[in-house]
């Protein structure tokens, strides 16, 4: 199944961003127990966004995985960038 790398690049609302934040992270444990989701985290210091890396049949399937996330829904999502990755080495490949 195709991987992908999404980098979120959020607006500056973080007062609404932390009060989503719950329902947000709940989306995402629930994409994890599916398989889809491989891994996720907020970036370190400087503008705030987020790093995932996801598994889906198509950009299509990918792309309606992110469009119901909260904080998609909310409008907190400033831009939204999706590479489609080869994964090699490491403990997610094949």
């Amino acid at each position: 199944m195709p991987m992908f790398a999404v980098q979120y690049t959020y607006d500056q609302r973080d007062d609404v961003r932390d009060v989503v934040r719950p329902r947000h992270r709940a989306y995402l444990a629930g994409l994890a127990e599916s398989g889809a989701l491989r891994g996720s985290g907020p970036y370190v210091g400087g503008s705030p966004g987020a790093l995932l890396i996801l598994s889906a049949d198509d950009e299509a399937a990918l792309r309606a995985l992110l469009e119901a996330d909260p904080f998609h829904l909310e409008g907190l999502i400033a831009a939204t960038e999706v590479r489609e990755w080869n994964l090699v080495l490491g403990p997610w490949a094949g």
